[in-house]
């Protein structure tokens, strides 16, 4: 992906004798006289009075066109044509975007004591081998679901397995019960799984955490991830093998230049935000001088 494109009915019962189609007619002045303004970028539509855009859409479209403006401004770009509309770039208009945000926007390089620093705060993430024997009880969050209730099914059935008299086959008699995921079927028993083969945020519970869920047994409380409500219990852990600095500082170097030119690009469109006259979407702004 390059910085471009990171950066970027109504019915009318009308009577006979033509009357419904003067109706119709003054429906349709109505409906574009009570309209919504077109979300404009210095006065050029981002969309057509048909069109339907999603706000990602409409924010992607709103950056391409700040970013055509500023390279015909630096006359790097023709102006286009007609100027009502914001035109589809093609792949020479997007080289020469490219072009220029290379040399507009500079991205620090990350120093030794920048990895250095990373490495510390991160260790957990620089871990090889390790891996949990794990089962689990998944409450899907699915459309039109009580949210709420499900909550409650879910730490109804963690306070049952957290008493001691819980028998030691209750969790997989439950899992077969309630679990909406296919190992509800083997009692809840996912096997052994690693950091990547779980939905991130169970994998920052297990894996990237300092207690680790305590270690080894039944997580006392719910474990959220976009999946809906899990009841974890570990069965096993393999600790792996903590990476050295120097086995680990490119990934880290890289990983910190990609931070970096994310926040620079930004701050660049930002600023281009900042001093473009906007209408009918809402775009972050600054004012600040660029990577101050």
């Amino acid at each position: 992906m390059n910085d471009l494109t990171e950066a970027t009915r109504t019915g009318c019962g009308g009577g006979g004798g033509g009357g419904g189609c003067q109706c119709a007619a003054q429906a349709a002045e109505a409906a574009a006289a009570t309209a919504p303004p077109l979300p404009r970028i210095n006065g050029v539509a981002l969309q057509r009075a048909d069109e339907a855009l999603s706000p990602p859409e409409l924010r992607e479209r709103a950056y391409a066109e700040l970013l055509r403006q500023e390279a015909v401004r630096r006359g790097l770009l023709p102006a286009a044509e007609h100027t009502d509309l914001a035109p589809t770039l093609d792949e020479a208009q997007q080289e020469c975007i490219q072009a220029m945000l290379e040399a507009e926007v500079q991205t620090p390089e990350p120093n030794l004591e920048a990895c250095e620093r990373t490495y510390q705060a991160q260790s957990l993430q620089f871990v090889v081998g390790q891996a949990v024997n794990l089962r689990h009880i998944l409450f899907a969050v699915t459309p039109g679901v009580n949210v709420h209730a499900l909550a409650q099914r879910a730490e109804t059935a963690l306070l049952e397995l957290s008493r001691k008299e819980a028998a030691p086959q209750r969790f997989g008699e439950l899992a077969r019960e309630l679990s909406n995921c296919p190992s509800g079927a083997q009692g809840g028993e996912l096997g052994w799984i690693g950091p990547d083969d779980c939905a991130p945020e169970l994998a920052n519970e297990l894996f990237f955490q300092t207690d680790q869920l305590g270690g080894m047994g039944l997580h006392p409380r719910l474990v959220h991830t976009r999946f809906g409500f899990h009841i974890v219990e570990v069965l096993g852990r393999r600790k792996g093998r903590q990476l050295a600095f120097d086995e680990v500082r490119e990934r880290i170097e890289r990983q910190l230049r990609l931070k970096s030119r994310a926040t620079a690009l930004r701050h660049y469109m930002l600023l281009l935000a900042g001093a473009a006259q906007i209408e009918g979407l809402d775009l972050e702004t600054s004012s600040a001088p660029l990577l101050q």
